[in-house]
């Protein structure tokens, strides 16, 4: 059954570039980052890695962990890493998960459970649909999925911005509007009346209509 939205994030073993990890002691107590691919070698994926890379430290800012899993073997991925570093400049400096068996893809309904073969014998046609990015929260569950085609470049610097939403609201009873960005005007919950808004936010705030509050924090 695929994951939902709150659902916790499961947990699993597995050999990584950096050697093995138990999941849940890697992310112990941090917001963590998943993304998929369906092969190595491929070179949408490529880009993807070494843009990551290059992001890591906006990630580290926020106290992001973040993970690669692609399937194939570890081996196969140290060697994929010179690529990524010929063609965007960055060197992978996070972990990726070997999946040849496909065992964590499966895990996470990322691939049909009957799926069969290892990595040398599927393409990445085959393995199309693990094309995922998940936030997972300091609780364990899962906070965003977004999955893309293979034709689509991940856009990094759009999950940076939904990090920014979901650790402002995740502490402040207010949502984000469409196209925000960190330091704009935020939504009051519906769920808050005006006068626990009042305790909230004594700064005031900007009314359009009784459902939608404009105030902003800070």
């Amino acid at each position: 059954m695929a994951l939902q939205l709150g659902d916790i994030a499961p947990d699993f073993e597995a050999d990584t570039t950096e050697g093995r990890i138990h999941f849940y002691d890697y992310i112990e107590g941090s917001w963590a980052m998943i993304v998929s691919h369906p092969k190595d070698f491929t070179p949408v994926c490529t880009t993807e890695l070494g843009s990551m890379a290059t992001l890591k430290p906006e990630f580290d800012k926020r106290g992001v962990k973040m993970i690669g899993i692609s399937v194939d073997s570890v081996d196969d991925h140290l060697r994929w890493k010179s690529d990524i570093k010929d063609v965007t400049g960055s060197d992978v400096n996070y972990p990726m998960i070997g999946d040849s068996d496909l065992t964590v893809a499966k895990l996470y309904g990322m691939i049909h459970p009957n799926a069969s073969g290892n990595a040398k014998s599927r393409t990445a046609a085959d393995n199309a649909t693990v094309r995922n990015v998940m936030i997972i929260g300091p609780d364990k569950k899962i906070k965003l999925i977004l999955t893309y085609p293979m034709s689509t470049g991940r856009n990094f610097h759009e999950i940076l911005r939904v990090i920014d939403s979901l650790q402002l609201t995740a502490t402040k009873s207010v949502a984000t509007p469409a196209n925000w960005k960190q330091g704009e005007d935020v939504i009051i919950l519906a769920s808050v009346s005006d006068e626990a808004a009042k305790e909230k936010f004594p700064q005031g705030w900007k009314t359009l209509k009784p459902y939608l509050r404009l105030v902003k924090l800070g």
